[in-house]
């Protein structure tokens, strides 16, 4: 990997601290067996993507009203929550606590820009234990356009002081490395949710498996990130 320089990091958050598309994959196939529908866990994760309510459409028509569809995906990722919980440890990418830890006692700018409601973000966040070591949270409640918009990272940038292309994204969705492209930024790839095959066309400066072996060195004029 070259080294990266940088100001400031954005991370996004699931997929990328946390390992855990496939609990909301088993969080899908748990509510939409509820409401009639069997689908395999690789079906789920084959067609289930994109924003709760748009999806509940796309597969319901008109069969629920606007507010029942709010509460569907409302109790969709409560279940995700608690299907979760006892697995928040052993799912957390390796080596990211390390790191966030040792970047914040390098005083480097943390922020996060995830497309996650809320609920689930400081969820995960909380249970990690890295809220107070983030300069700013932007979660899907608090944008208007979502991924590959670079809005939410725009934002993050924005809430810790840091020009937008100064900062360096880690991301593992394909949308979320566009948006970093989008914003002009450096992105590292974490690769697990997605095959590197599946970047081709977008501008990675390195894919990892997890943070292990990443080192941060401070410059005159920022950061630099090598290992």
């Amino acid at each position: 990997m070259r080294p990266i320089s940088f100001k400031g990091i954005l991370f996004d958050l699931d997929g990328t601290l946390v390992d855990n598309m496939m609990v909301h994959h088993r969080a899908w196939q748990r509510k939409l067996s509820e409401l009639g529908l069997e689908y395999s866990l690789e079906r789920v994760k084959e067609e289930i993507h994109g924003v709760n309510l748009e999806i509940l459409e796309r597969l319901f028509g008109d069969r629920y009203s606007h507010d029942d569809r709010v509460k569907i995906a409302w109790d969709k990722e409560a279940t995700y929550r608690d299907i979760f919980a006892p697995e928040l440890t052993e799912k957390t990418v390796g080596g990211a606590l390390e790191f966030i830890r040792k970047a914040y006692a390098q005083d480097v700018p943390l922020a996060i820009g995830t497309a996650g409601p809320k609920e689930n973000a400081f969820f995960v966040i909380d249970g990690l234990g890295i809220r107070e070591m983030m300069g700013h949270i932007v979660h899907s409640g608090m944008v208007t356009n979502g991924k590959p918009d670079p809005e939410v990272f725009q934002q993050a940038a924005d809430g810790i002081g840091v020009d937008l292309k100064n900062c360096l994204i880690f991301e593992d969705s394909v949308t979320g490395a566009r948006a970093a492209n989008n914003a002009g930024c450096p992105v590292v790839v974490l690769t697990t949710t997605h095959s590197r095959d599946e970047f081709d066309g977008l501008d990675v400066a390195a894919f990892r498996e997890d943070f292990r072996g990443l080192l941060i060195e401070r410059r005159e004029d920022g950061f630099l990130l090598a290992q």
